[in-house]
């Protein structure tokens, strides 16, 4: 099998991930996605990575299908339950984790974009659905160490991705600040073996992370940051000056 991927996407670094849980050997193909006929570009039409290319040639695309597709090809560590309802409740983890790492991908398109051209409204829209992740991630994984059930699963894959990616990505996201039980998690798991072996190269950090819109959470006061761009409901209304009297 070979992995068209880039070291720094958080998608291929989940799929990198359950290839090391499931100890499959797979060539990695470094691939750059902005790079005009990039060699993924023949596997895959919508030209995204990861896209997994099978020993018969079969590409396989999207990192939910390639993961869940990994899971059945050796019973070794398995990390989707067999059974329906806690199937659906792994799935249910990798979907938030996903959703959260788009959210984060869009702002770092909206970034790149001249000023003048950006949507304050679209990059609150982003930052909101990343906060509500992270509190929902919180809230469901309370004391465990976990995500689901008593051992490691393409949920906490999916999860450690994500958080990892906004420390990489998104120094101005305080999500540590806030969640002490997803540090507790992201401690456990930072030096397992399949998130070490897989953490992108510090060198291909950005020089600078897409400080746009307001990365501030619902209980922070609008002082403690300096966003490029406030939300419309932080706003300060002007005020409105009394009439002058009239003697």
């Amino acid at each position: 099998m070979k992995l068209f991927a880039s070291h720094t996407s958080p998608y291929a670094r989940k799929v990198r991930v359950v290839l090391i849980e499931k100890r499959l050997e797979c060539e990695l193909i470094p691939t750059d996605v902005s790079v005009p006929n990039n060699p993924s570009l023949e596997f895959n039409p919508l030209g995204k990575v990861p896209v997994l290319v099978l020993d018969d040639g079969t590409p396989v695309h999207d990192s939910a299908v390639i993961t869940e597709y990994l899971d059945t090809v050796t019973p070794v560590g398995r990390l989707i339950p067999d059974d329906a309802r806690p199937r659906m409740l792994v799935k249910r983890w990798e979907a938030i984790a996903d959703g959260l790492l788009d959210a984060g991908v869009l702002l770092i398109m909206e970034s790149r974009r001249p000023q003048n051209e950006r949507s304050p409204a679209w990059i609150e829209r982003q930052y909101g659905k990343i906060q509500r992740a992270l509190q929902q991630m919180s809230d469901d994984l309370g004391e465990r160490n976990f995500c689901f059930g008593e051992s490691f699963s393409l949920a906490d894959a999916a999860v450690g991705s994500a958080l990892f990616f906004l420390d990489f990505r998104f120094p101005n996201i305080a999500w540590r600040e806030h969640y002490p039980n997803l540090v507790h998690f992201a401690e456990k798991h930072q030096h397992r073996k399949s998130f070490e072996e897989t953490q992108p190269p510090a060198s291909m950090a950005l020089a600078q992370p897409p400080a746009i819109g307001s990365s501030k959470f619902p209980n922070e006061k609008l002082d403690e940051v300096e966003p490029e761009v406030i939300p419309s409901e932080m706003a300060k209304k002007p005020v409105a000056k009394k009439p002058k009297k009239v003697n």
